[in-house]
């Protein structure tokens, strides 16, 4: 039975290289992101009583919690505060694997493993997309080792904890946008109350990366930042049908077709706009405690939706 449950449980890929591999530090640490200096009794997933549209998801980074976890976890914290309790966490994912796909990878384990921890499958959602065919098939490699998804749970378990997870590698395809109108509705139609995330970083830059238009030194991150600022731009003005040529364009993120996604599911429950609480680079976020030559530095944000 034990490997069994082994078996269909999704383990941990990154734990100890992302972030903590040790539960009560991993804890430690996501609480703090998560709930800053608040008293982590007054859970954010209690909805704050303000008459105004409430959240429907947003954008989180995926690099290690040392260089964005703080990001991530402001901007889950602001959704979770507007947002209120959640049956399903959607998470669109950036695709590292390098293999070329042109559907929406689900994954086929009943449970996801973190330090300590373990967050149940939306089974039943994740089947019946799955069922439909066409733009979503089950694919574990698109999974196995990707941290994209993996980063953002422990973040997730402490503003949702009773929430189940439905993990999606979305590529940059045009077809992203149908993905996450066609999740958004399945959730719909089962009264479930959900909230969608996309995970990804914005601008690779650098020698290390094989992109630096713009030369290496801080000119060059500059040039960087400015190029994170098309596609938020984008996003806030929530021109959704812009993002997946945009980022093609630009190469100014690395889950396009994940932003896509999700903005077209909020966009199909009702949200109208877009708002960027943080904005930064990692050679901005490691300056305080690693600092690192100004030649290479990814962009990150948080954005929250309505």
């Amino acid at each position: 039975m034990a490997a069994l449950k082994e078996w269909r449980a999704r383990r941990p890929a990154v734990a100890g290289m992302f972030y903590p591999a040790d539960a009560d530090e991993c804890r430690r640490l996501a609480r703090r992101y998560v709930f800053r200096d608040e008293d982590a009794s007054s859970r954010s997933a209690q909805r704050s009583e303000k008459l105004e549209p409430r959240a429907l998801g947003g954008i989180v980074p995926h690099a290690g919690w040392i260089c964005s976890g703080a990001i991530a976890g402001e901007a889950i914290r602001e959704i979770a505060k507007s947002a209120g309790a959640m049956d399903v966490v959607v998470v669109f994912g950036a695709v590292h694997t390098p293999i070329e796909i042109d559907f929406a990878a689900l994954d086929s384990h009943m449970s996801w493993l973190e330090p300590g921890s373990e967050t149940q499958v939306a089974n039943e959602i994740r089947a019946k997309l799955s069922a439909a065919g066409g733009l979503f098939a089950i694919d574990d490699q698109f999974h196995h080792r990707e941290h994209a998804v993996e980063v953002e749970l422990p973040l997730i378990r402490e503003a949702w904890p009773s929430a189940t997870l439905l993990p999606i590698e979305v590529p940059l395809i045009d077809d992203a946008i149908e993905i996450g109108k066609r999740v958004a509705r399945q959730l719909n139609e089962t009264n479930l109350r959900a909230v969608f995330l996309a995970s990804s970083d914005l601008t690779h830059y650098g020698p290390a990366y094989r992109f630096a238009p713009a030369g290496v030194g801080l000119q060059g991150l500059d040039w960087a930042k400015r190029n994170d600022r098309r596609v938020l731009d984008r996003i806030e003005a929530f021109e959704i049908d812009q993002i997946v040529s945009e980022v093609r364009h630009n190469q100014n993120a690395c889950g396009g077709g994940a932003i896509a996604a999700m903005m077209s599911a909020c966009r199909e429950l009702g949200a109208s706009g877009a708002r960027v609480i943080r904005h930064a680079s990692s050679y901005e976020t490691l300056a305080e405690v690693a600092p690192q030559r100004p030649d290479n530095a990814v962009g990150y944000a948080g954005v929250v939706v309505k």
